[in-house]
């Protein structure tokens, strides 16, 4: 299977090329996420000559997202290509590294690897979610304003003015979350999630978290793993758990339905945003939104 993707992937950046070769292509940027693309706009406002796209849209799981020809495309025909790395987009990750001729940036990996969680799905791997937590975030959204400087030298002034701009909301925004988490009671401050892509957030503001899969999407989930995890809420008294907009929230459900088969009630807090953005026109459209959001809807059901 992995043979075949890859020879798809060759014949695709063969076909991308030979396209861009006949065409002048500037001043785009093209980004994974929407949260990645989400920052690069931020930097970048104010330049309507530059275009800014996202190929993940909302709801959109990076873990296994596959790139079509069309987003081959794009990133052949891009300035700059913006992804995260850590293993996020895993199913490109082999694309990345064929296209050795582009200008590329991963954010993730501009942070100091001892502020890093480890990843215990893969050895040597670290946990790739680094947007929860928002002072790691400052420094990928760092990175990021170097990259463009470097990319766009003739608008350094604007991008440096974005930056201070758009690093002291990402600051203003990290007090408040403390701020908000504090609301919940102390024995009450645990977050459970269908997948484990909440470490950073919980580590930053207090939170223990748990996931019923692991840090990728990609690892599965079985009878011990809802068992486990059921037991666990129920001996905790947890009164709520938390479905992903990104995932089907068949996996949440079983837990909920377990902890009831063992006398016990949990309600189901609602929707958290963890791997992509909300609707661009919905309050979780932008990633100041969807981290603000996440946290409402935590403490509003938690405390």
């Amino acid at each position: 299977m992995k043979q075949w993707y890859l020879a798809l992937v060759g014949l695709l950046l063969f076909s991308a090329c030979t396209m861009v070769d006949s065409q002048e292509q500037t001043n785009r940027v093209v980004c994974t996420t929407g949260i990645i693309a989400d920052a690069a706009q931020e930097l970048l406002k104010g330049q309507d000559s530059i275009s800014v796209e996202a190929l993940m849209g909302p709801g959109v799981d990076p873990h296994l997202y596959k790139a079509s020809q069309g987003d081959i495309e794009k990133l052949m025909q891009a300035d700059l290509i913006i992804y995260n790395g850590l293993h996020l987009e895993g199913k490109m990750a082999e694309l990345f590294e064929k296209m050795k001729r582009k200008n590329k940036l991963a954010v993730a990996e501009a942070i100091p690897a001892e502020r890093l969680i480890n990843n215990s799905d893969f050895i040597g791997a670290f946990d790739p979610h680094v947007w929860f937590d928002l002072e790691l975030w400052a420094i990928a959204v760092q990175s990021m304003a170097n990259k463009l400087k470097e990319q766009y030298p003739d608008l350094s002034e604007k991008i440096d003015f974005n930056a201070e701009r758009y690093l002291q909301e990402i600051k203003d925004l990290h007090v408040e979350l403390g701020k908000l988490i504090r609301q919940i009671p102390e024995k009450q401050r645990f977050l459970i999630t269908a997948h484990d892509a909440f470490k950073y957030y919980g580590m930053q503001y207090g939170l223990e978290v748990k996931g019923l899969q692991g840090i990728s999407t990609s690892s599965e989930y079985g009878i011990r793993d809802v068992s486990n995890l059921a037991q666990f809420v129920y001996q905790q008294e947890i009164k709520a758990i938390f479905v992903e907009s990104s995932i089907p929230k068949r996996a949440i459900n079983a837990v909920q339905d377990a902890v009831q088969d063992l006398g016990g009630k949990v309600d189901l807090g609602g929707e958290l945003y963890s791997d992509a953005l909300g609707a661009a026109d919905g309050a979780a459209g932008t990633y100041l939104g969807m981290v603000r959001t996440n946290t409402n809807t935590i403490v509003a059901a938690l405390k």
